[in-house]
């Protein structure tokens, strides 16, 4: 029989494994990169003795490096935006649409996952060049007489990154709208409310977390983007997750790379928190 002290630590046992995990490969690699970010620069090395606040004074002072965040927030908070549109009437019909071509829909949906990025960011290469399909499409048809600027900007990465992302938000709005009643906006037409209304006041209060884990997934996942920007954006367009590996790889800068991948990180972090925040007050409020 177990003793009472052991079946009080029993519990506590239980989550060792996985508590193990979470140390193992997500606080020790953060707290790695913190205590990174504060070394000295080094000769020859990936950072000298003793520590500074000199990397995050460089990248705070350097209007570069400040545009670059401002460009990845902005990028970030567009595709969010826009996956959001896109996804949400799609997301609607796989909930509430007929079984028939369900689960061609679930698949056409999931296709973008079972493609490597690399493979899908090359693909968006050949479409969005001067070359490539769209642009010799639109000249053979009269529409423009050059070519569209649509590789090597922030459209371009804009346009590969909601096509990448996209099934993050559909699947968790789908989700939620599966588990909203039906007979609720039923009983809300009855009672005189119309469709509009009754969407506005019931379904999208109600299916407010699944558009918020969506957005959070989307705008976290963009943010940290970095096949898709480097190849789309090429040498034009550079984003935090670009420069990050730039100075940890081609200038072998490892405590500054560092600072700019935590800047970016708790930067993101600070708009997540906000977003929930604001989104958990809304729910209240209604």
């Amino acid at each position: 029989m177990m003793s009472p002290r052991l079946a009080r630590l029993a519990p506590h046992l239980l989550i060792l494994p996985a508590a193990i995990l979470l140390f193992a490969f997500i606080v020790l690699p953060y707290a790695t990169i913190v205590v990174m970010s504060f070394r000295t620069p080094g000769q020859g090395t990936p950072y000298g003795e003793g520590f500074t606040l000199l990397n995050y004074i460089r990248f705070l002072s350097d209007t570069f490096y400040l545009q670059q965040t401002f460009n990845t927030l902005a990028i970030g908070f567009v595709t969010t935006v826009l996956c959001l549109l896109l996804g949400f009437p799609v997301a609607w019909q796989l909930a509430r649409g007929g079984t028939r071509f369900r689960g061609l829909a679930y698949g056409v949906v999931l296709s973008p996952l079972l493609v490597g990025i690399v493979i899908r960011s090359y693909g968006w290469t050949i479409l969005l060049g001067n070359n490539g399909i769209i642009n010799r499409s639109l000249l053979s048809l009269g529409i423009v007489d050059r070519p569209v600027g649509l590789m090597y900007n922030s459209l371009g990465i804009v346009i590969a990154l909601v096509h990448v992302f996209l099934p993050f938000m559909i699947l968790p709005i789908m989700s939620a709208i599966q588990g909203i009643d039906p007979s609720l906006e039923a009983a809300a037409r009855s009672l005189g409310a119309q469709r509009a209304t009754a969407f506005r006041r019931i379904v999208l209060p109600l299916a407010m977390p699944g558009i918020q884990a969506g957005c959070i997934l989307v705008f976290v996942l963009s943010l940290s983007a970095y096949v898709t920007p480097s190849l789309i954006g090429g040498s034009k367009v550079k984003t935090m997750a670009v420069a990050t590996v730039d100075a940890l790889v081609d200038t072998f800068q490892w405590p500054f790379g560092s600072a700019l991948a935590l800047s970016l990180a708790v930067t993101g972090g600070l708009i997540v928190i906000v977003f929930t925040f604001a989104t958990r007050m809304k729910w209240k409020a209604n």
